[in-house]
């Protein structure tokens, strides 16, 4: 079984901000994956639109 690994997903928003999304998933999961699962998360809140443009959002591993 492998182990899923912590993601961040910043996206930016049409307010200007950067919203950072902890994404947890395995090692070799896909970026596009990665991105879908931050921005679902982020369309169902409060926040302002984030762009859902995949080449606009920061993903990097952390954990």
């Amino acid at each position: 079984m492998e182990s899923s690994r912590c993601w961040l997903v910043a996206l930016p928003a049409v307010d200007g901000r950067q919203y950072v999304y902890r994404v947890y998933a395995p090692e070799d999961a896909l970026l596009a994956d990665l991105f879908w699962e931050a921005w679902h998360c982020h369309d169902e809140s409060t926040f302002p639109r984030a762009w859902d443009v995949f080449d606009a959002a920061e993903i990097r591993r952390v954990g």
